[in-house]
C-alpha cells in the first residue's frame, strides 16, 4: 500500500530538520572552548651560588658616599701561600675593607672591615713612635727575605704621604707595624674561610675552631674580644656541628676570663 504523497513530503521534511537541528549543536559544541585550569605563576629555580658568602649587608650608595676616604694602606704579597696577597684600606676611625687572593681563585675577594678601638690605638701609637711621615729611614733589613712575603705600607695624613716597602726588619716599630697587619690579616680570612665553610662545608667548621684557638694562643689574632660577638654567633648556628659550637663556647670563655682584671 503506497502512502500517500503529502506524508512522504512531511516526513522527509520532519526528517531534515532533526538532522539540520543535531549538526547545528554539534558545530555549537566545538565553537565553545574548554575552560583551563588556572595555573599559578612559576617560581624560577634559584641560581646557583657562587662559593663565596655573603659577609655583611651590602650597602646603599648614601652610605658609600659618606664613608671617609681611606688613609692607611696595607699590601702583603707572598706567592705560592694560601693567600697569595692582601690588601687593607681603612680610614682614621678603621672603617675600610680588605682584598685577599686565595690560592685557587681567579680573582680578588673583598670584604668590608672595622678595626677595633684597641687595634687601631696600638697602629696609631706605632706610627706615632716610628715618626712616619717625616722620617726617612729605610726599615729593610740588610738581606732579602722577600721568600717570607714582601710587606708595603703607605699612610696619607695631612696632604702628605709616605710609602714604605720591606720583608725583613731588625726596626722594633716597623716590625710591630708588620705583625699587627698580620693579625688583622690573620683575623679577617679566618672568618671569610669559616663563613665559607658554614655554608658550603660545615663538617669542616670543628677544624676551622681550632684554628682560630691556635690563633689566639699564639697572640696571632690583635684583638680577640672584638672576635666574641662573631664566635658567639656561630656557637649558636644549629647548621654547624655540635663539636664546633661547643669549641667556640669554650673560646668565648677563655677570651671573657682573660680580660678580667
Amino acid at each position: 500500500m503506497k502512502i500517500p504523497t503529502k506524508l512522504s513530503l512531511c516526513l522527509l521534511f520532519i526528517g531534515l530538520l532533526a538532522i539540520t537541528g543535531a549538526a547545528q549543536k554539534k558545530a555549537n559544541a566545538r565553537a565553545v572552548p574548554t575552560p583551563q585550569p588556572t595555573q599559578e605563576p612559576t617560581v624560577p629555580a634559584a641560581g646557583k651560588r657562587n662559593e663565596r658568602p655573603d659577609t655583611a649587608p651590602s650597602k646603599s650608595s648614601k652610605e658609600s658616599e659618606t664613608s671617609s676616604p681611606a688613609t692607611h694602606f696595607y699590601e702583603f704579597t707572598r706567592p705560592g701561600f694560601s693567600y697569595g696577597e692582601i690588601v687593607i684600606e681603612h680610614d682614621d676611625v678603621g672603617k675600610g675593607k680588605i682584598s685577599f687572593l686565595k690560592d685557587g681563585y681567579d680573582e680578588m675577594l673583598t670584604d668590608p672591615i672595622q678595626l677595633s678601638a684597641v687595634t687601631l690605638k696600638k697602629i696609631t701609637e706605632v706610627l706615632s713612635e716610628l715618626n712616619y711621615l717625616d722620617s726617612t729611614e729605610d726599615y729593610q733589613y740588610m738581606r732579602d727575605y722577600s721568600h717570607l712575603g714582601n710587606l708595603t705600607f703607605t699612610l696619607k695624613q695631612g696632604g702628605r704621604a709616605r710609602t714604605v716597602k720591606y720583608n725583613w726588619t731588625e726596626n722594633k716599630g716597623a716590625k710591630a707595624l708588620m705583625d699587627e697587619y698580620r693579625r688583622i690579616s690573620n683575623e679577617y680570612t679566618w672568618r671569610f674561610e669559616i663563613l665559607l665553610a658554614r655554608q658550603n662545608m660545615p663538617l669542616q667548621t670543628p677544624s676551622l675552631m681550632d684554628a682560630i684557638d691556635s690563633y689566639y694562643r699564639r697572640g696571632e689574632i690583635s684583638d680577640p674580644v672584638h672576635l666574641v660577638p662573631f664566635l658567639t654567633e656561630l656557637s649558636n648556628d644549629e647548621r654547624l656541628p655540635l663539636m664546633a659550637r661547643n669549641r667556640g663556647t669554650k673560646l668565648i670563655k677563655e677570651i671573657e676570663k682573660s680580660k678580667k682584671p
